[in-house]
């Protein structure tokens, strides 16, 4: 129950909704309670099984002294008034209590939807929040699907078992108000309810730990039903082209009959708790009505007290059962509430000091000081053995202004390098300086907003073609948009769309071609206007003839500023101020075009390959 403690403490962010609920839940039982006490009078007009004392008898709260004083009170009225007229003022009070009793009900409803929604609200915020703020790497080990799952299905759960908190206030308000009138009633008949209470509470607590597990269990199992389906969407073109539709078919069928079977346990163990209290309540009201039943023939306890006692004992059992449902939701809702918070409570690999010094401008060089990176230390494991080191002592320093390009094989660490920058992640070992800076000490947005990135795998929204470049920020005016796009040759195909800029571009921008895509991404950065400009394959999905023109705004946009490249093409790196090769996680060659054909090391056999893998 400890996720769901924390859940529940974002009550405190709203007082006025609580306690207008508690209020309102209060009154509409007290009403509730004065409507049950008009039945007395109703059985005693209808009926006169106990008639009224001789003498007018001194008020008092004894049970007794109670009864008899209301009784006098009410055949006097009777006498001086007529039956019907007596009648109809008890009636008249009932449906008064009746009346108040519906109207605080829906007020408190009313405020707890509030409180529901904006609770809700809150924790969506926070886990959106938290999502954009957990280091790239944090993803690499999970799979997008489960992470939906999480802040979709796993959040309607938390949303519903907040709508059962009122049951969790009403309820045993409801029991103990209840409890104490048939203790007033009848101390002995309520004990005999007690005697049963016991084994009710601990069927309940066996049954509300196996929902908890499976309900666990069957969260785990809709996260990654999710994640095949969202896998399935993404790889649908390869999925058709290589015939595995009934493989894919096959494996989400079996993934969704586990979680089935699992909802069904859930199912089953949720609702054997009702009938169980059904049962339980049964038993404590047979033995109340004969308990109870013999009483009033040796009169010990009068006929309408007997039968305002049972119907009061009768009130008591639907609003126990309620909060053994209530109870059996909050374990329910507690597996999803540590599945949310996993996320919630995910290490921020990437931490801002709070002493950060914020970067106004980039004005001298970048300096890479014997930096180590691993993947394994990045997530938080065991230390890193050198061979899991992406990054080996790399060195390196790139000046304001200059172009630098840097080359290798596949997997030889390249676009992890150019990740340091932003601190997509933190080096292992060795020291990023910028101006003067260790990266580590600087604010990790003013850093940011130093860098424009064009990488390999554009990514584009479900947007405009206008909202594309200008990435959803109201800042740049459309003129400077269209300059943007003439800069990255966009502006060619843009003019030809429907609606020009206001063109929407599909989930992802596949309503565009791949070249189409990556000159939108370019003139985003072209638009942000950084004094760093990164790109990661910038013009791989190009053609030739595309590539030409991008290359071409690319070589202007440049001009002044400082660019790391890395590309597979010649054409793209032969005119950088200096080129870095690496080579499994290590630089092994450094110097201009010319310098490095000179060495006929890697680099060459790489030119003569035509590939930058």
């Amino acid at each position: 129950m400890k996720p769901m403690i924390r859940i529940l403490a974002y009550l405190k962010y709203f007082p006025v909704q609580i306690t207008g609920n508690v209020l309102f839940n209060l009154l509409h039982i007290l009403c509730s309670v004065g409507s049950y006490v008009m039945i007395i009078p109703f059985i005693e007009l209808l009926f006169g099984v106990n008639g009224a004392p001789e003498t007018e008898p001194a008020f008092g709260m004894g049970q007794q002294q109670l009864v008899d004083w209301g009784m006098w009170h009410l055949y006097r009225y009777r006498e001086l008034h007529g039956l019907w007229q007596c009648l109809l003022i008890v009636a008249g009070g009932y449906v008064i209590c009746s009346l108040l009793s519906n109207l605080f009900r829906y007020l408190a409803q009313v405020f707890l939807g509030g409180l529901r929604t904006g609770l809700i609200g809150r924790l969506r915020n926070d886990i959106y929040h938290k999502v954009t703020i957990l280091p790239v790497s944090f993803f690499n080990s999970k799979r997008r699907g489960d992470l939906m799952s999480r802040m979709s299905n796993d959040l309607a759960d938390l949303e519903w078992c907040v709508g059962v908190l009122q049951s969790l206030v009403k309820e045993p308000i409801n029991v103990l108000v209840f409890g104490f009138l048939l203790v007033f009633i009848s101390w002995r008949l309520f004990v005999l309810f007690l005697v049963v209470l016991p084994l009710g509470v601990w069927l309940i607590a066996l049954i509300g730990r196996r929902l908890k597990h499976s309900s666990r269990k069957g969260q785990n199992e809709l996260g990654g039903l999710n994640a095949i389906l969202e896998e399935s969407l993404a790889g649908l073109k390869a999925i058709k082209s290589f015939g595995r539709e009934d493989d894919l078919e096959r494996r989400f069928a079996a993934a969704n009959e586990d979680y089935t079977r699992t909802m069904i346990k859930v199912a089953r163990h949720r609702e054997l708790s009702s009938p169980l209290s059904e049962i339980l309540g049964t038993l404590a009201l047979v033995f109340i009505l004969v308990v109870g039943g013999w009483q009033v023939f040796d009169g010990s306890i009068q006929p309408s007290v007997f039968i305002f006692f049972v119907i009061i004992f009768a009130r008591i059992i639907p609003p126990i059962q309620a909060i053994v449902r209530s109870y059996n939701t909050l374990l329910k809702s507690s597996a999803s509430a540590e599945r949310f918070l996993e996320v919630l409570d995910a290490d921020e690999l990437i931490v801002e000091k709070p002493d950060a010094v914020v970067l106004q401008s980039f004005n001298e060089k970048i300096e890479f000081k014997e930096v180590c990176f691993s993947y394994r230390q990045s997530d938080n494991s065991e230390n890193s053995e050198s061979s899991d080191l992406v990054l080996k002592n790399i060195s390196l320093t790139i000046p304001k202004g200059k172009t630098v390009a840097v080359v290798g094989p596949s997997g030889a660490g390249k676009t992890t390098l150019v990740d340091l920058l932003p601190r997509f992640y933190d080096c292992t070992e060795g020291q990023i300086i910028i101006d003067g800076h260790e990266i580590r000490d600087l604010n990790i947005n003013s850093i940011r907003r130093q860098f424009g990135l064009v990488s390999q795998n554009c990514i584009l929204f479900n947007d405009t073609v206008a909202n594309n470049i200008a990435f959803g920020s109201s800042d740049y005016s459309l003129e400077q948009i269209r300059e943007a796009a003439r800069v990255a040759h966009a502006d060619e195909f843009i003019d030809q769309l429907p609606q020009g800029y206001d063109t929407p571009i599909g989930d992802r921008g596949l309503n565009l071609s791949g070249g189409q895509r990556q000159r939108l991404s370019i003139a985003r950065a072209v638009l942000r206007d950084t004094p760093i400009l990164i790109l990661d394959e910038a013009t791989s999905a190009l053609d030739s003839e595309s590539e030409h023109a991008v290359q071409q705004g690319l070589d202007a946009l440049m001009q002044g500023r400082t660019s790391i490249v890395i590309a597979h093409r010649l054409s793209t790196i032969k005119d950088a101020d200096f080129i870095v090769v690496l080579d499994k996680g290590q630089i092994v060659e450094l110097g201009t075009h010319e310098e490095l054909l000179a060495i006929e090391g890697l680099y060459k056999k790489l030119v003569d390959m035509q590939s930058f893998a």
